[in-house]
């Protein structure tokens, strides 16, 4: 190649690259831009900083505008129009009810934006004598437990007959490799009504054993039956089916925890499997049980519940006013 030949080469490797890093340049600029941050209670104290859920949120300049609504852990993500890019100005606004207006002059970053909303009436929220005290919250939920009565174990022995040595040819059930004639036979054992089979064993007895092979083991969705389908392709073999029988039972068990209480706010968390959360509490020297429902409602609280990614679900219940801990 001449000198010439590679020098035009290179200019146009060199210009299909400066061509590549453009065209990235101007897809970048197309992606929308997301803000992610979270909106807080605005308190002195860490502990009582409490997310703020629903609270309405808009991004906005003199190009376009966002809106979005934070979750039950005050998180919020907004998708900016393809007007707002990185390092202009904007303007976050976050309204909620019973918070002060906050109005937060910014500018477009990749950073988290953590907002902090002040109560409107301060007083509201003051401990004072003549509240009604909230006083040893205990948590109730029930999960389900399976437990097993033993009722005996089931035998059966079964003969698969054939006889050895006999070419298959074109007729199946055939041996493994082809070669000789073969039975294949099915047979099965019930645990009978309600029951359930566990540790089943098929063996082979009596017989050429060595020229039989199981073809499969199952169960039906109750695990009630079970059948098992053997291949032979010798002489008469024996086998021999084997099982536990047991009367599964389900029952509910009640368990009880506590919860973790920091200012206003009462949190706990339960497993997937709980059912009908309540809270038990000494409500004004009287000790009541509520019952959370699917609507969280409590009387003196403001209940929300978040999912965790392995389905556990945290609960947050904040005082009404009126109300306090002791």
């Amino acid at each position: 190649m001449t000198l010439g030949k590679k020098i035009a080469v290179r200019t146009i490797l060199s210009l299909g690259i400066l061509g590549l890093i453009f065209a990235g340049v101007l897809l970048s600029r197309r992606r929308p831009v997301v803000l992610r941050g979270t909106v807080l209670r605005d308190d002195r104290d860490p502990n009582k900083q409490l997310p703020l859920p629903g609270v309405e949120i808009t991004a906005s300049n003199g190009l376009g505008s966002a809106h979005a609504q934070s979750n039950v852990q005050g998180f919020f993500s907004l998708t900016l129009p393809k007007g707002l890019r990185r390092r202009q100005p904007v303007l976050l606004q976050f309204r909620l009810k019973d918070y002060q207006p906050l109005n937060w002059n910014d500018f477009i970053a990749d950073k988290l934006y953590v907002a902090r909303m002040a109560p409107l009436q301060q007083e509201t929220v003051a401990e004072t004598r003549s509240d009604i005290a909230i006083s040893t919250p205990r948590i109730r939920y029930s999960v389900k437990t399976t437990a097993e009565a033993d009722i005996g174990s089931a035998v059966r022995a079964f003969d698969l007959v054939n006889v050895g040595n006999q070419p298959c040819g074109k007729s199946p059930p055939c041996s493994p490799n082809g070669k000789w004639k073969a039975v294949i036979r099915s047979f099965f054992l019930d645990a009978g009504e309600g029951n359930e089979f566990r540790n089943t064993r098929v063996s082979c007895i009596a017989g050429p054993c060595s020229f039989t092979k199981i073809e499969s083991e199952t169960f039906s969705q109750d695990r009630r039956r079970f059948t098992v389908t053997i291949r032979n392709w010798s002489d008469t073999a024996t086998f021999l089916v084997e099982a536990e029988v047991v009367h599964p039972m389900t029952s509910n068990l009640v368990r009880e925890t506590y919860p973790v209480i920091f200012g206003r706010a009462l949190n706990f968390s339960l497993p997937p499997a709980a059912e009908g959360p309540s809270i038990e509490a000494d409500v004004a020297g009287e000790d009541i049980v509520f019952p959370l429902g699917p609507d969280l409602f409590l009387r003196w609280a403001n209940c929300h519940v978040a999912i965790d990614r392995n389905e556990s679900k945290d609960y947050r219940c904040e005082l009404k006013p009126g109300y306090r801990f002791r």
